[in-house]
């Protein structure tokens, strides 16, 4: 080999060092400000507003389509090339509500047309996360499960964009997507050949929120948080989900503190916010969305025989699996046992999740409980039409909502309440009395029964009720301190959306936007040191039953404790 001189050796050094003294800050100069490289492979996002970053459409498994229907999720496919994650990802596939997500993914008139048709894709196990445009470390981080019966809703909704509170809370704010409905939860003896106990559980929802939870334990480093300060929080049925994470063996150590919001554990009991059914109604709704398949293609002429003609059948898991997704969205629709939500299988969710947390067989990490002050108006009011409280049907109450300006209100309380509800104040069948018979029956109870078992066995537990109803008339009756009102507030997120449409005004903005700013420090608090008292409450937050009222006027924040004999 031939060697080379001293004198060219030293040229030589000294020429490749000045090059890559020359190229090593073009290189840091090219390389995007949002570049993160995960276990899978390299993503690049983009700056938003309030000076944050923000990746969306980050992948945590693989598409959970073909034989991954109806199967614990799979770790990605690593990615060579860098994935651009700058927009929402495609909600799951779910039935359109008043809520979303329209054709479009997003708020937009589109959603008063596609109201019960199947929207959506499968293909939509990803996450999104915000966080400070900064270089600091080791952020807190929330994890965010948003709600929906377990049937619907979708991580672009407006309300859940995590900008402004990621940059009140400094902090790592996530969203996620997980399967929903029959594709969420289904407990058929058909799907259970070869699967892995976990898979035979049929809560593939709770199981791809693990798998989620797993991936931001591995990857939230690269984004700036810390594997060790994991917040879940979640509202109604995220909220359930997330009881049900705190009683599940299969989450320990991958998370630190919770926040479910207007939820409860209580099984086929009280309210819509518990949506746990027993084991026996969810094998009874698989079998039925099964049967009904197999008349609807001819293979069986009709209900009674159907579990006949299953029995003939050799491979039914294939049978279902090779059904379009959006078919059998409408054949449970058709059903008459639409169960879809927790199933207590014993082993991902305990048998009776309730009684595992009075036997102290649970995740014991600080908790901060919120609910609202008329959760029921919403539940009652979304029933529409002529088996309904409310006048319009859901498409009519759409376009009324789409098209209301809340800074010129022309609406009144008779446009939208049949008259056997009015006036509303009328004892027993007047709006308000109505909301506060099924608060006292339903919300109350399912409350109070989930925090007394935690609190036999921990003390850090605080409660809050939400009770602004500052929104211009007629909404501020119509639907006032209404389940989910709160959320705008805990993310400072007012954008346009269907409740933006009819809540926020230009005349209650100081007041909402002083009580939005507690909320997140409060939040805030409670992901960076597990407790969420601060000096800006003006007053101590003790810990449940004592619970801290959240209230605004139309300018300014209105905050105060209420022990339990004051409710």
């Amino acid at each position: 080999m031939r060697l080379i001189r001293s004198k060219q050796l030293t040229g030589w050094f000294f020429g490749v060092m000045a090059f890559l003294f020359m190229v090593a800050p073009l290189q840091a100069q090219a390389a995007p400000l949002t570049e993160r490289v995960t276990e899978y492979g390299t993503v690049i996002g983009l700056e938003t507003a309030n000076e944050t970053l923000a990746w969306l459409g980050i992948p945590f498994a693989q598409p959970p389509v073909g034989d991954l229907r109806w199967a614990a999720p799979a770790d990605p496919m690593p990615w060579s090339a860098p994935l651009q994650t700058d927009t929402f990802p495609d909600a799951c596939m779910q039935n359109g509500t008043l809520y979303g997500p329209g054709a479009n993914n997003q708020y937009d008139e589109t959603i008063g047309t596609t109201l019960g048709t199947p929207l959506g894709a499968e293909d939509c196990l990803y996450l999104n996360i915000w966080r400070p445009a900064t270089t600091e470390q080791d952020l807190p981080v929330l994890f965010f499960i948003h709600g929906g019966s377990s049937i619907s809703g979708y991580t672009a909704d407006p309300i859940y964009d995590g900008a402004a509170l990621a940059s009140s809370a400094n902090a790592v704010v996530v969203t996620v997507q997980y399967r929903l409905g029959i594709f969420g939860f289904l407990d058929l003896p058909a799907l259970k050949d070869g699967a892995t106990p976990e898979e035979a559980s049929g809560n593939f929802a709770l199981l791809d929120l693990i798998a989620a939870l797993e991936f931001v334990r591995d990857n939230i480093g690269a984004f700036g948080g810390s594997p060790d300060n994991v917040t879940i929080m979640g509202q109604s049925a995220g909220g359930i989900l997330t009881w049900e994470l705190l009683v599940s063996p299969l989450s320990e150590g991958l998370f630190h503190r919770a926040v479910p919001l207007s939820a409860g554990l209580a099984q086929e009991g009280y309210s819509a916010t518990t949506l746990i059914a027993s084991a026996e109604t969810a094998r009874a709704a698989a079998e039925e969305l099964l049967y009904r398949r197999l008349v609807a293609d001819g293979i069986a002429p009709d209900l009674d025989s159907a579990g006949e003609a299953a029995a003939a059948q050799t491979d039914l898991a294939g049978y279902l699996r090779g059904q379009d997704a959006a078919v059998l969205l409408e054949t449970w629709r058709s059903a008459s046992n639409r169960a879809s939500g927790i199933i207590p299988d014993g082993l991902v969710v305990p048998a009776h999740p309730l009684q595992a947390v009075r036997d102290g067989l649970y995740h014991r990490v600080p908790l901060l409980v919120g609910y609202t002050a008329e959760e029921s108006k919403l539940f009652l009011g979304v029933q529409a039409g002529e088996d309904g409280f409310i006048l319009p049907s859901q498409s009519e109450l759409f376009a009324l909502i789409y098209a209301y300006d809340p800074d010129a209100p022309t609406l009144t309380v008779e446009d939208i309440l049949k008259p056997d509800y009015l006036p509303v104040g009328r004892f027993f069948t007047g709006w308000n009395s109505v909301n506060s018979l099924a608060m006292q029956a339903a919300i109350y109870p399912m409350r109070d029964e989930v925090l007394a078992a935690v609190s036999t066995h921990q003390s850090d537990v605080w409660a809050y009720q939400f009770d602004w109803a500052q929104e211009p008339t007629p909404w501020d009756v119509v639907y006032g301190a209404a389940h989910g009102f709160d959320l705008p507030f805990l993310f400072g997120s007012f954008q346009p959306s269907l409740l933006s449409n009819m809540a926020f005004s230009t005349a209650n903005a100081p007041g909402r936007l002083a009580l939005s700013e507690a909320m997140m420090t409060s939040l805030a608090s409670f992901m960076h040191a597990g407790d969420p008292n601060h000096a800006g409450l003006g007053t101590e937050w003790s810990a449940w039953p004592t619970q801290l009222i959240f209230d605004a006027t139309l300018t300014e924040a209105v905050i105060y404790a209420q022990a339990p004999d004051e409710e």
